[in-house]
């Protein structure tokens, strides 16, 4: 009888996407065991490579349309049709990818708001939004003003774009909100667990790498802080705690003041909408992956999320990545079996990000070749 492989993993961020890598693990697998059955089923967190991930695990199609981007430059930007469910990655309109500028006082999540819109569009009513990568820090006002709602000073002036604004809000009009939303499913992808302020905040924790200076963390912090309570006046919901609210800019709690959004750890949506546990339950053994695997990776990455559905059903997993660091080990706790590095040799950067499918195919092939002597094992005498 042949061994069935389940091959899941993420993208190798910047050099193999989570569809080339499992062709490559695919590949690995098949030098070794020529006869076995090989499922790939490439995953995502809710970040970069969710729309190729899902799009190429369901047969989906991608779709383009042009949106504003952080800055207001136009952005051709993507998102995804899977059946009657759109997949929208907010990095794709309003992430630091889009724009050569690094400003979060004024950058705008607008674009998302677009491609929620485009989808409404299409007739879709259930919204897969995944966030992560964003170059904002608006709380996801600027993807709201493109669902109609409107953000007003205390003179009743609309107030201008970015998350600075938001310390001069004294009033949101919802009167305007696209109708649509209230009979759309809108699941909201997130791999953190950030509140919207405060030390563990959008700001304090992401505003940095969008270009903020101390100064600026506290400015934008409290205007976020004043964002929430004018929000959870205008609609009587308090979100600005939830875990994740704090995600894209605070565009988790955005999506939660303003849409009939819930935040779900992202790599659950993605095991379930491209029905993993199904197939899982056809596997012996499941290989996955991502870029690098270190204490970060248990905290909700796609690794761990398949890991811990694996463990659940018995079967054993290995981890390919593209480095491993510091906590690494920490998967072992979530039922990772082993983990192994793609690099057999030291060599710079570049070269590994350039030859990532060729060192994911020839890792597969070497822990299929261990696999074959664990096989003989059993036949062995062992003192």
């Amino acid at each position: 009888m042949s061994l069935r492989f389940l091959i899941a993993p993420n993208s190798f961020k910047g050099s193999a996407g989570a569809a080339a890598a499992a062709r490559a693990m695919a590949r690995g697998v098949r030098s070794v065991f020529a006869d076995a059955e090989v499922i790939e089923l490439p995953i995502a967190d809710g970040g970069d490579g969710t729309v190729e991930a899902l799009v190429a695990a369901r047969s989906g199609r991608i779709e383009q349309r042009s949106v504003r981007g952080p800055h207001g430059e136009e952005v051709r930007a993507s998102f995804g049709i899977i059946g009657d469910t759109a997949v929208i990655e907010m990095a794709a309109a309003s992430g630091l990818t889009v724009t050569k500028l690094r400003d979060p006082r004024r950058a705008s999540s607008y674009g998302t708001g677009e491609l929620i819109r485009a989808a409404l569009d299409a007739g879709l009513r259930r919204i897969i939004v995944g966030l992560g990568g964003s170059a904002t820090n608006d709380g996801g006002a600027g993807m709201a003003r493109a669902l109609g709602v409107r953000f007003l000073d205390a003179q009743g002036r609309e107030l201008p774009e970015g998350g600075a604004a938001l310390a001069q809000l004294a009033r949101i009009d919802l009167g305007g909100i696209d109708p649509r939303l209230s009979q759309t499913e809108i699941l909201v992808a997130c791999d953190v667990d950030n509140p919207l302020t405060g030390p563990r905040g959008a700001t304090a924790v992401y505003g940095p790498q969008k270009g903020a200076t101390p100064e600026t963390v506290r400015e934008l912090d409290a205007a976020l802080a004043r964002h929430a309570l004018v929000a959870r006046q205008a609609t009587g919901r308090d979100v600005a705690d939830v875990p994740g609210a704090g995600a894209a800019g605070g565009l988790g709690a955005g999506l939660l003041f303003f849409t009939p959004a819930r935040l779900r750890p992202g790599v659950e949506i993605v095991l379930e909408a491209v029905h993993f546990e199904e197939n899982l339950k056809r596997a012996d053994i499941v290989f996955t992956g991502e870029g690098r695997s270190d204490f970060q990776s248990a905290m909700g990455k796609a690794p761990a999320g398949v890991a811990r559905m694996a463990k659940k059903n018995g079967v054993p997993v290995v981890c390919l990545s593209g480095g491993l660091g510091k906590g690494a080990e920490d998967l072992f706790a979530q039922g990772v079996d082993a983990l192994a590095s793609i690099v057999p040799e030291p060599m710079p950067l570049e070269e590994c990000m350039a030859r990532a499918e060729e060192l994911i195919e020839s890792s597969a092939a070497r822990v299929c070749r261990l696999l074959r002597v664990g096989a003989l094992l059993p036949q062995m005498p062992i003192r």
